[in-house]
């Protein structure tokens, strides 16, 4: 092994040791290029996507480091995975031999060509299209991705029961429905707070509306909140009460806005400030606080009003930045306190003084 093939390796495996835990645990694996390595999916999300299939047959029409596969693997009797990329896809057989999944077969290729010349049909067809273009920087819409999945859609259902794509947390969720066209669920994927990926479940029927599911995994409890796309119930305006609520990154995704302040009882700051709140505490996907006071935003009277030197300052449909109010008022960042500097429905600006309340 070259002085570079060992720089790989050791690498690989560092960045392994919390993405993926059980190929860092494993004793002969084989690690890709860097670049490689961060376009897999974590362990955690991998997990999950493989607890939305089941049947026989899947393929992995674009395998990659094989880590969707390997738990994909456990759900189906066989599955097949197509990598392009010949080096990549010897490493992912090598890795899937070391890790003991039997019922995974490789095939070096253009998973498309490999699904126009078989003549086995698909429970599900799982496709993770290349969101870099021919110069390596990177791109967003479905069309501008390999594979084109909207442009081979008839391909897909020719041989496919159902589908699963992976797209970039950035995408669209309109512009992603307008091009995949028969969607049944949409799952918004957070860790930590941080949205990673959307999943996109295709049936072949027409589907009236589509389930979005949201998800935020986290070292302590798991987040969990769904609604439908086309749900047009209307929140309940509230001045700040007792408690104060600010949703997880994935529902911010999913646009679930009217739909979690009307199933949790939730009274809403502002149309546009995607705050909630209400007078007994609840269970939230979120962050939760105690509102200790609400002030009104006059900048002379604030600094003497607040009195503090740190806090965690925080802005939702204020005219003002983060940055700009820490100069203008001489607040550190830190500490026990919690500063939401927003718009209330009446249009007042106000500054909610809160604490945090453990997850």
């Amino acid at each position: 092994m070259s002085p570079q093939e060992l720089a790989v390796q050791i690498i690989g495996k560092k960045k392994a040791e919390k993405k993926l835990p059980t190929w860092f645990n494993t004793k002969g694996i084989v690690y890709p290029p860097r670049i490689n390595l961060e376009q897999t999916s974590s362990e955690i999300t991998a997990e999950y996507k493989a607890s939305l299939v089941s049947g026989n047959l899947l393929l992995d029409l674009t395998g990659g480091f094989g880590i969707d596969s390997f738990f994909f693997s456990g759900k189906v009797r066989k599955l097949i995975h197509t990598e392009l990329n010949e080096e990549l896809s010897a490493l992912a057989a090598h890795n899937f031999e070391v890790l003991g999944a039997k019922n995974i077969e490789t095939f070096t290729g253009d998973g498309l060509e490999y699904l126009r010349s078989t003549s086995e049909t698909f429970d599900w067809v799982f496709i993770d299209p290349s969101r870099r273009d021919d110069s390596g920087g990177r791109v967003f819409h479905l069309s501008d991705c390999l594979p084109d999945v909207p442009e081979n859609l008839e391909l897909l259902w020719e041989k496919a029961e159902n589908i699963l794509v992976k797209t970039s947390p950035l995408l669209d969720l309109q512009a992603g429905i307008k091009a995949l066209k028969t969607i049944k669920e949409i799952h918004v994927i957070a860790v930590e707070n941080d949205v990673k990926e959307l999943l996109w479940v295709l049936k072949k029927e027409a589907v009236d509306d589509v389930l979005i599911k949201t998800i935020n995994f986290r070292r302590k409890e798991d987040q969990y909140f769904e609604g439908n796309y086309k749900n047009r119930s209307t929140s309940e305006y509230s001045a700040p009460l007792a408690y104060l609520y600010e949703p997880n990154a994935a529902i911010m995704k999913s646009g679930l806005f009217e739909a979690v302040g009307t199933k949790l009882g939730l009274g809403k700051l502002h149309m546009n400030s995607h705050l909630y709140t209400s007078e007994e505490l609840v269970d939230f996907p979120g962050r939760t606080f105690k509102v200790n006071k609400v002030l009104p935003y006059k900048k002379k009277q604030l600094k003497k009003e607040l009195a503090i030197e740190k806090a965690h300052i925080t802005t939702r449909n204020f005219p003002e930045t983060v940055s700009s109010l820490r100069k203008n008022l001489k607040i550190k960042d830190g500490g026990d306190n919690y500063l939401f500097f927003t718009t209330i429905e009446s249009g007042e600006k106000v500054v909610i003084f809160c604490e945090k309340l453990e997850d």
